[in-house]
């Protein structure tokens, strides 16, 4: 697999410079840091395309963060050898585990309380331009009947943390990839219905852009509930570019409606959006339209370019950290006033881990 080539790290690269952005855009100097492993990679003894790691910084030794990143970012200033993660040879921190990131068709998060579901083959998906699923070797296979999904809650009962899968409090259909919307709602009524023989009454979260329309939602109250619309927004320009057809088709003036007729139908709402993708000005635009019908805080993560192609999707600028600090305050200004704030184990790529616009966050000890 190809690693990512000289020429991308920008010019962050010494725990110095990191010290001196995070000043400017007064963050913890520990949130710029893994923001910076997650836009950079890690160069490694072990070089692994693409791993789950678990940071531990040596400047807040108490909180471990998950990352997924890369492990033969070549020209990355980030360096992990046995053990030991330096940024420009001067220690930073450590990694405790290092897991290949696979799809599989299922894995809990949040101590157990949260459960994420791959019910299709990520591998069969023709995946957007910026997605490096489409890369990966995925053991993953497609679940498209009732039966499979009863039988891979059995397998997970026995991996749960303590073997009771009635403490899920949501359930998040991720790597969905379907094409229609009548296969999304039938697929969502057939989850509640295992659910329900398991006595599991989880918040079901659902990742797409395929369902949109009022009857979907209204059926969705009937037979679902409770359910959060994640609305897979990814970027508002150049979608026809970055994205696959099925997201695609949903353009950017839209994404408002099909929110608010989620909101409707009394569903919780929120979206994905990648950082890195769109300028400044239209994320601020973007997001600005989307921050009112929105009921949790919107995942958006740290664009990874895990090639010299991926690179080159970036939008001028955003191979640098100081883009990422930017557009967090920007995001922060938006999303503010809302009252609603990030949670660090719903994203692997976040722009927060100790603090959001000043404030502390819950969880970072």
């Amino acid at each position: 697999m190809t690693a990512l080539l000289s020429g991308q790290t920008g010019r962050t690269s010494t725990l110095e410079e990191v010290e001196r952005l995070a000043a400017r855009y007064r963050v913890p100097v520990e949130d710029a840091l893994l923001i910076a492993i997650n836009l950079y990679g890690i160069d490694s003894d072990t070089p692994r395309h693409r791993a789950r790691v678990q940071v531990r910084l040596g400047s807040a030794p108490s909180v471990p963060w998950q990352l997924i990143v890369p492990l033969n970012a070549n020209a990355s200033p980030f360096q992990l050898q046995e053990g030991q993660l330096t940024l420009a040879g001067q220690e930073v921190g450590t990694v405790e585990q290092v897991d290949a990131d696979e799809a599989v068709g299922g894995y809990f998060r949040d101590d157990g309380a949260a459960l994420t579901l791959n019910p299709n083959a990520r591998s069969r998906c023709v995946g957007c331009a910026f997605c490096p699923n489409t890369l990966e070797a995925a053991a993953d296979p497609r679940l498209s009947e009732e039966r499979d999904l009863r039988e891979l809650f059995s397998a997970l009962r026995q991996q749960h943390p303590r073997h009771d899968l009635t403490e899920l409090r949501e359930v998040t259909v991720s790597t969905g990839c379907f094409e229609r919307e009548l296969a999304a709602v039938h697929h969502l009524r057939t989850l509640r219905a295992v659910l329900g023989e398991h006595d599991v009454e989880a918040r079901i979260g659902f990742l797409t852009s395929v369902l949109t329309s009022r009857p979907a939602f209204e059926e969705l109250a009937a037979d679902v509930t409770p359910f959060v619309l994640r609305l897979t927004a990814e970027c508002f320009t150049r979608r026809d570019l970055l994205l696959k057809a099925s997201k695609a088709a949903l353009v950017a003036s839209e994404m408002p409606r099909v929110l608010s007729r989620a909101l409707a139908a009394g569903h919780g709402t929120s979206f994905t959006y990648i950082v890195g993708l769109d300028d400044l000005g239209a994320l601020h635009a973007g997001v600005g339209e989307l921050a009112p019908y929105v009921t949790e805080f919107p995942n958006f993560q740290v664009y990874q370019a895990h090639n010299s192609v991926m690179a080159g999707l970036r939008t001028p600028g955003a191979q640098d950290l100081e883009h990422y600090l930017q557009a967090r305050v920007v995001i922060e200004d938006i999303m503010g006033p809302t009252g609603l704030r990030p949670t660090a184990w719903e994203c692997y790529r976040p722009l927060w881990y100790f603090t959001f616009a000043g404030e502390p966050l819950a969880g970072a000890r």
